[in-house]
C-alpha cells in the first residue's frame, strides 16, 4: 500500500516534535522495597520530521512500547529513545512516562499501614547526547511561622506539594527523593491516622514551622551536598487556609562538576 508518511512535503518547515500524546499503558517499575511495581502510565512519545517529509509514522511508537514487555526504568529508558531515532529514521527523540507510584507507609506512632500515592514522571530526550529527568510530586504539610508567632495560641497550618525535578550522574531510587522531600516540611502526609497519629503530626507541624522559602531552601542544601545530582529544580506550593492565594517557591541550580 502507498506510503502518505513518506510524500516530499514542498513547504520547507522542519517540525521539532511530532508523535503520540496521552497513551494509557500498563508498566513495570523499579521499587526500592518490592523490586517491581505494577502501574498504569500516561505516555507522551515524539521525535523530530525534517522539512522533506509529509508525516511520520505514529503506530511504530505504540509498537515499541509493546516490545519492551511493559517494563519500563531508569535503565532502558535511553535504549527505547534510540530505538525511536532508529524506527523512524529521526535525528531527536522525547519521550515523557507519567505514573502514580505507591509506597505503604506506616503511622508515625501506631504504625497502621496505609498505601501513599505519589505522581511521578520521568522524561528524557536524545539528540546529539542523552538527557533523563526524573519528577516527584511529594504531598507536605505546612505551619506558617508568621501566624504562630503573632498568635495567642494556635497557628495557620495547610497542605502542600512539593514538585522536584533531578538530573543524575547514576541511578536514584523514587523513595529516596520523595524521603528527602518529607524529611524538609513541617510534617509528613499519610493515608491513614489514628487519634495518637493525630496528635503526633499536629505537635510536630507545631514544633516545625515553615515557610515555602524554608522548604525549597532545605531541599536545595541537601540536594547540593549530593555529588549524585548534577542539576534540579524544587517548587513549593502551599494551598493555603486562610488566604485568597497560593504561596510559592521556586529554585533552579545546576551544579559544577568537581
Amino acid at each position: 500500500m502507498e506510503d502518505i508518511q513518506n510524500h516530499k512535503d514542498d513547504r520547507n518547515i522542519d517540525i521539532n516534535q511530532v508523535g503520540v500524546k496521552g497513551i494509557r499503558y500498563p508498566i513495570t517499575v523499579l521499587d526500592k522495597d518490592m523490586g517491581e511495581q505494577q502501574t498504569v502510565a500516561e505516555i507522551n512519545m515524539y521525535v523530530n520530521l525534517p522539512r522533506y517529509y509529509k508525516g511520520t509514522h505514529m503506530s511504530r511508537f505504540v509498537e515499541i512500547l509493546n516490545e519492551h514487555d511493559r517494563r519500563i526504568s531508569i535503565h532502558n529508558f535511553t535504549e527505547i529513545l534510540e530505538e525511536m531515532k532508529q524506527r523512524l529514521d529521526a535525528e531527536s527523540a522525547h519521550m515523557k512516562i507519567t505514573f502514580p507510584y505507591f509506597i505503604n507507609k506506616k503511622a508515625p506512632v501506631t504504625g497502621a499501614d496505609g498505601l501513599m500515592e505519589y505522581k511521578c514522571a520521568l522524561k528524557g530526550s536524545l539528540n546529539n547526547g542523552s538527557d533523563l529527568i526524573v519528577m516527584i510530586y511529594v504531598p507536605i504539610s505546612t505551619l506558617c511561622p508568621c501566624s504562630k508567632e503573632i498568635s495567642k495560641y494556635g497557628a495557620h497550618n495547610q497542605r502542600g506539594e512539593v514538585r522536584l525535578q533531578v538530573r543524575f550522574q547514576k541511578f536514584v531510587w523514587i523513595e529516596d527523593l520523595i524521603k528527602l522531600v518529607e524529611q524538609s516540611a513541617s510534617s509528613d502526609v499519610y493515608s491513614v491516622l489514628k487519634r495518637e497519629d493525630e496528635k503526633y503530626v499536629t505537635e510536630r507541624a507545631y514544633d516545625n514551622p515553615m515557610f515555602v522559602e524554608d522548604i525549597v531552601r532545605d531541599i536545595a542544601v541537601k540536594l547540593n551536598k549530593d555529588s549524585n545530582i548534577t542539576w534540579f529544580t524544587v517548587e513549593s506550593e502551599n494551598f493555603e487556609s486562610i488566604h485568597n492565594h497560593n504561596a510559592y517557591a521556586y529554585i533552579e541550580k545546576r551544579k559544577t562538576p568537581k
